[in-house]
């Protein structure tokens, strides 16, 4: 059981990873011909592909068919190349994801078919290439660049929070907390200490609850999102991405660098997820 347990886990961390990867790309170039073969959209493998592409959400586009914002900023999108390893008896077909760095973003796995006709051949171990997408549900989220305000969709509550910056020395200390309220600005910052939460690590499992109810900043408020939520503190920045599974109150979450499964215990919210060969615990107090 718990080898079960962490395939299912493992798996999960790896379709989080995935998807939060390609989901900061609004684009996906598919070439007109790929490298080893003689002719543009040999065997169909562009159309093949842009389909695929389609039918799984994204928003395939060919190379020369650019629309302007992607000319402009050729980050935006992620190119597909086709690895062809076919030899007399098989067709052997890899899908690779690569950014505007050429760095590989995601790899398929190998699809493999037996046919005899060519085009039919192609056709059927690119779907079964495809098959690697199968566990993402896409959707595309613009990656929020380091030091940018986040800007919420509270009406009349709060316009924009500024990103925090370095204040210049002042002879006279800040207050703990500075709050306009005018009709042109609404702004609250506080800068009360927040008291450390660090708990001494348990054997095998450690839990690191959430600070207390009293304290606001224990709370993270989640906003609706394609793929499930996003939950946001109360100065507020992102700190989780809760992405929906096919089991109810069971999410694929990312938290920073972390990646794991976040569930309804009884009435709390747990976070477990994998720090070397340690399984972690740590409560996420959740308002909806």
């Amino acid at each position: 059981m718990k080898n079960v347990l962490l395939c299912f886990l493992l798996m999960g961390t790896y379709f989080v990873s995935a998807q939060v990867l390609l989901n900061e790309y609004k684009y996906v170039i598919v070439p007109k011909k790929f490298d080893g073969f003689k002719k543009e959209n040999q065997y169909q493998t562009s159309t093949y592909i842009k389909h695929f592409l389609t039918e799984r959400g994204f928003n395939p586009v060919y190379e020369d068919a650019l629309p302007d914002e992607l000319n402009n900023n050729r980050c935006l999108g992620l190119l597909v190349g086709l690895r062809d390893d076919s030899n007399m008896f098989t067709t052997k077909t890899t899908i690779v994801l690569k950014d505007c760095s050429s760095k590989e973003v995601f790899v398929s796995k190998e699809g493999i078919s037996k046919k005899k006709d060519y085009e039919q051949a192609y056709r059927e171990a690119l779907q079964d290439a495809f098959g690697s997408f199968d566990g993402i549900s896409y959707a595309y989220t613009p990656k929020q660049p380091s030091g940018e305000p986040v800007i919420l969709g509270f009406k009349d509550d709060v316009k924009k929070l500024e990103a925090p910056r370095e204040e210049a020395p002042v002879s006279q200390p800040s207050p703990i907390i500075t709050q306009i309220a005018t009709p042109e600005e609404q702004s609250y910052k506080n800068r009360e200490p927040i008291a450390s939460n660090f708990q001494k690590a348990q054997v095998g499992i450690q839990v690191n609850p959430m600070p207390s109810p009293s304290e606001p900043s224990s709370i993270w408020y989640a906003q609706e999102m394609p793929y499930g939520y996003q939950l946001v503190d109360n100065t507020p920045k992102v700190r989780m991405h809760m992405y929906k599974s096919s089991i109810a109150n069971v999410f694929m979450a990312k938290k920073d660098d972390k990646t794991g499964l976040l569930y309804a215990n009884e009435d709390k919210w747990v976070f477990e997820y994998y720090e070397g060969e340690t399984l972690r615990m740590e409560e996420v107090r959740i308002k909806f």
